[in-house]
C-alpha cells in the first residue's frame, strides 16, 4: 500500500466511524494500533479489550495496521478524538515528543529480559516524566512496554559497521534513528512501513530493522538473506488515550481502563518470554538458507562504541529536558538491574 493510498483509506474510514460516534462517552471505544491482530500490539489490544468488556458495559473496537492508514494517520485521529486509544512506537511520536527518541539511543536498554521488564514496570521516567510530555500533545500516556529485541535484515552479512557502508537502510521517520544508523555506517532511508517490503524486493533499500516476531509475521525473510542481532535495542511501544476523552470519564471508567492496562501489560511481558527465539526458529524453518547471526560481545563492541555520539546527538536535539529524561532512565535502569541481579 502506498502512503497516499493509506492516507485516503484512513480518511474514508475515519469519516465513517466519525458518523457513528455519538459523544466522548460512547459505549464503543475505538482503539488503533500499528500491527496485525496476531502480532504483539494486537495481542495486547485483544487482552485490553477482553478486560474492559468483562468489567464494564463498554465495548472496544479494534483497528489493526492499515485499517485507518499509516502510523501518522492514526495519531492524528487520536489527537482529534476520532479514536479513543492509539498504540504507537515512540519512533513515530519523536516529531511530537522529541524526548521519546531516547528509546533509540543504542545499547541503553538492557538485554537481560528480567531487568528490561522490571525497568518498564518501575521506571520513574516512564511512569512520571513522560506522561507530562504526552499530555502537552493532548494524549494520556497509559503505558509503555517492550516488544522484543530488534535485529537487522540485510542482503549481505554484517559483522562490523564497515559492512553497512553504503547500505541503504530503512528507518522510521525519526531523527535519532537516522543518527544511529549513520553512526553504524549505513545510509539511513526514512520510509513508511507499508512501502518496505516492495522497496526491499526491488532493491531501493537493502536493509531494515525489527523484532524477530515482526520479521517472521510480515515475511520480511522472503526479501532478505541475512538477519543480524547486535543487541542494540528493544522495540518500545506506547498506549495512549485521547486526553479530552480520558479526562471526561468518571473515576469508575478510568479505573476500568487502568486495570485493563495493568492486566494486558503483564500478559504481554509473559507472552514475549521465548518469542524472539521461537520467531527466529520459524524463519529458519520457512527459509533454511537464511543466515541468522547473533554477534558476540567482541563483534558488538564497534557498534557499542558509536552509542556515546548518538547519546550526545539526543541531548543536542532535546536540550535540558532530554538530559533529565536520559539521566532518570539511567538511574531507573540501574535500579532495575539491582532489583533483578541483571
Amino acid at each position: 500500500m502506498t502512503k497516499s493510498m493509506g492516507r485516503l483509506l484512513g480518511t474514508v474510514a475515519a469519516a465513517a466511524i466519525t458518523l457513528t460516534a455519538s459523544t466522548a462517552h460512547a459505549e464503543t471505544w475505538r482503539y488503533a494500533f500499528e500491527e496485525a491482530l496476531d502480532e504483539v500490539q494486537g495481542i495486547f489490544a485483544q487482552k485490553f479489550k477482553e478486560e474492559v468488556e468483562a468489567n464494564s458495559d463498554h465495548t472496544v473496537q479494534l483497528f489493526p495496521f492499515g485499517t485507518l492508514g499509516e502510523s501518522a494517520d492514526i495519531m492524528e485521529q487520536a489527537q482529534a478524538g476520532i479514536l479513543q486509544f492509539v498504540n504507537q512506537s515512540p519512533g513515530f511520536t519523536g516529531a511530537l515528543i522529541p524526548e521519546a527518541q531516547v528509546f533509540f539511543v543504542p545499547y541503553l536498554l538492557p538485554q537481560d529480559q528480567d531487568t528490561l521488564f522490571e525497568f518498564f514496570r518501575s521506571s520513574v521516567a516512564i511512569n512520571e516524566m513522560f506522561p507530562e510530555l504526552y499530555a502537552e500533545q493532548g494524549l494520556e500516556l497509559l503505558t509503555m512496554y517492550p516488544e522484543g529485541e530488534v535485529c537487522m535484515t540485510t542482503q549481505e552479512p554484517v559483522r562490523s559497521p564497515e559492512d553497512l557502508n553504503e547500505v541503504k537502510f530503512r528507518v522510521m521517520t525519526n531523527p535519532l534513528l537516522v543518527e544511529s544508523y549513520q553512526a553504524f555506517g549505513a545510509t539511513p532511508t526514512p520510509l513508511p512501513w507499508g512501502e518496505v517490503y516492495g522497496a526491499l524486493q526491488t532493491g531501493i533499500i537493502q536493509g531494515q530493522e525489527n523484532p524477530g516476531f515482526f520479521l517472521e509475521s510480515t515475511k520480511m525473510y522472503e526479501v532478505t538473506d541475512v538477519i543480524t542481532c547486535i543487541g542494540h535495542n528493544n522495540f518500545t511501544t506506547a498506549l495512549m488515550a485521547n486526553q479530552d476523552f480520558y479526562d471526561g470519564l468518571g473515576e469508575g471508567d478510568q479505573q476500568v481502563i487502568q486495570d485493563a492496562v495493568d492486566v494486558a501489560f503483564e500478559y504481554i511481558l509473559e507472552y514475549q518470554r521465548d518469542l524472539q527465539e521461537e520467531s527466529l526458529a520459524k524463519i529458519k524453518e520457512a527459509k533454511p538458507e537464511m543466515e541468522i547471526n547473533i554477534l558476540s560481545e567482541e563483534e558488538r563492541q564497534p557498534f557499542m562504541d558509536t552509542a556515546p555520539a548518538v547519546e550526545e546527538a539526543f541531548v543536542e536535539m532535546t536540550g535540558e529536558g532530554g538530559q533529565e529524561i536520559l539521566d532518570q532512565m539511567k538511574a531507573d535502569l540501574e535500579a532495575a538491574a539491582e532489583a533483578t541481579g541483571g
